[in-house]
């Protein structure tokens, strides 16, 4: 009896040192990426509002300046689009990009056309399409110059400072939703929540990592790219304000840290993943190419592609290699369509 449960014991050790591994990588995530990602995301476009309320000057390097830091605090979490930002669509209100059919400056130009009311009523503006929230309308209304001119600068200066309001009262509910409701669900799994197991967890991080990549080779470089007889320099993401190449960097930055949290365990595959990712991001330094308007030309364009095929190596290590590691694989997305 005693030589039985002496196996026994020896059976469940690796079985409990997965599940404790599992949930320090989890707490990791949530505690050093989720939640503090969110609370910065809150505290700057909570600042953006502030410096909107005493100068609405499209052209203000103080205004611009914070918009930027908001900006960038979004990129940082953008990944993450499943939890309380996927309620309400507050993803999308946030951040309606790509814009395939132009909506935005449609819908703006109408709001500054027709001076509607709306735009100082910062509660009913919830209600107005997503087209017009969030930052990359908030991109329109601060470095579109061909967007319809306003007889009253007066109300395009209110519509700056409501579309502001919007975005940070947006972006403090999804970070007080995840602290106060779904941290606890990923960390704290079981049958009755939108997690049963550990397992379901990381498949839901290692899911939005590969949606991550995914995105940022396909549409934000993709975009740009087009064809060869057709590049579409112009639907590169917020070039109007000089950020396409920042944004593949910042994605890259806050995938690679998920990607190696997510990898922890395994140093080997770590040091795999944490080279395939310097060596996108300084062939992106490298290209000194903001908007990525250098799509056109042969020679940039070719940095460019193989800055996308740095990125899809990557992808192609997460999948066949971080997913089995963790037992898990991404399954479907909402980029793979219907």
């Amino acid at each position: 009896m005693k030589r039985l449960l002496l196996s026994a014991a020896f059976v469940l050790v690796p079985v409990l040192s997965h599940a404790e591994a599992s949930l320090e990588i989890i707490s990791k995530i949530v505690t050093g990426n989720i939640l503090s990602g969110f609370d910065n995301l809150a505290l700057q476009t909570a600042r953006f509002e502030k410096v909107t309320r005493s100068d609405c000057t499209p052209t203000s390097d103080a205004l611009r300046g914070s918009y930027a830091d908001a900006f960038d605090a979004w990129l940082s979490v953008s990944h993450l689009r499943f939890g309380p930002t996927e309620v309400g669509d507050r993803a999308f209100a946030l951040a309606f990009w790509p814009d395939s059919r132009g909506a935005a400056p449609r819908t703006l130009a109408s709001l500054i056309t027709n001076e509607d009311p709306v735009a100082s009523d910062p509660d009913s503006y919830a209600d107005v399409s997503i087209a017009a929230r969030g930052f990359y309308a908030m991109e329109l209304l601060l470095f579109d110059e061909t967007l319809a001119p306003s007889t009253n600068p007066e109300y395009r200066c209110t519509l700056i400072q409501t579309v502001a309001a919007d975005m940070a009262k947006n972006s403090a509910t999804i970070a007080q939703d995840w602290k106060m409701n779904y941290a606890s669900q990923l960390l704290e799994p079981t049958v009755d929540r939108a997690y049963r197991s550990d397992e379901e967890v990381l498949q839901e991080l290692f899911k939005a990592l590969t949606t991550g990549l995914q995105f940022t080779s396909e549409t934000r470089l993709g975009r740009p790219l087009g064809t060869y007889d057709r590049p579409r320099p112009t639907r590169a993401e917020a070039w109007r304000a000089g950020r396409s190449a920042r944004h593949v960097a910042l994605s890259l930055d806050a995938l690679r840290d998920l990607a190696l949290d997510l990898a922890s365990n395994d140093p080997a595959l770590s040091a795999q993943i944490a080279d395939g990712f310097d060596i996108a991001l300084t062939q992106l330094a490298g290209l000194d190419d903001p908007i990525f308007a250098g799509v056109a030309e042969p020679q940039t364009r070719l940095r460019i592609e193989i800055l996308q095929q740095s990125v899809d190596a990557i992808r192609t290590v997460v999948r066949e290699e971080l997913g089995p590691t963790l037992g898990v694989a991404a399954g479907f997305n909402s980029l793979d369509g219907d």
